[in-house]
């Protein structure tokens, strides 16, 4: 099996990756949402919309 990230064979210890750095690449990439599936649904788009002015409010409010 090779590594999903790098596409070296990967080790037992890893499995399905060959290394931690790759294990780590990974993980990253789960948490910054690149692996993340883009949704047309309409609630979605508008709970993004929510959030979206809730931040922009909360971001001109004198601290």
């Amino acid at each position: 099996m090779s590594c999903p990230i790098c596409a070296e064979d990967s080790t037992a210890k890893y499995r399905p990756f060959c290394s931690r750095r790759c294990a780590d690449v990974d993980l990253s990439k789960w948490m910054n949402g690149n692996y993340a599936i883009p949704s047309r649904d309409p609630e979605d788009i508008e709970a993004a919309a929510d959030a979206a002015e809730a931040a922009q409010i909360a971001a001109q409010k004198p601290q």
